[in-house]
């Protein structure tokens, strides 16, 4: 047996009723739609709630809110600066090895341990990587935000709604 010779059994599909076809037949004229008003004369559009203004327009279309003075850093871990094996790290060292890019803020985060003595300058620290620089006898030097108070607007009015 092959698929082309599969065959339902008798009796088993119905043709689809045809309606609305004149009055002639069954299902003529008004094609079971009942008599006159809004639903047997046309399609009524999806959310349609009889002019009452629709839920999809009552709620707002934009949810949310994006803060437009975000700061931003780039994440580095104890265990990716051990990695390097530099005793001197900066931002710049960070972004010739591709850990960073050229403007970023950088934090300097716990994950991992230190061995060596390093001489760490970064944007922010978390508490447990400064305190893991300083146990292996390093240096933390916080570098000053390139900004005043905040930082400038990101995007524009529209995405900070």
């Amino acid at each position: 047996m092959k698929l082309h010779d599969l065959k339902s059994p008798e009796g088993s599909t119905h043709r689809k009723k045809i309606v609305g076809r004149g009055i002639g037949g069954k299902g003529g004229k008004t094609a079971g739609r009942g008599t006159k008003g809004q639903k047997a004369r046309r399609q009524i559009p999806a959310g349609f709630e009889g002019g009452q203004l629709p839920l999809l327009q009552r709620i707002p279309k934009l949810k949310g809110f994006t803060n437009p003075f975000r700061v931003e850093f780039t994440p580095v871990n104890l265990d990716t600066l051990s990695a390097l094996g530099l005793s001197e790290v900066t931002p710049d060292v960070l972004v010739a090895n591709g850990l960073a890019r050229k403007k970023d803020l950088v934090k300097v985060l716990g994950r991992g341990t230190l061995s060596t003595k390093m001489n760490v300058s970064a944007h922010g620290f978390s508490a447990s990587a400064k305190s893991a620089i300083e146990a292996a006898g390093g240096s933390v030097t916080e570098l000053p935000l390139p900004f005043a108070v905040r930082p400038p607007a990101a995007g524009n009015q529209h995405q900070n709604r």
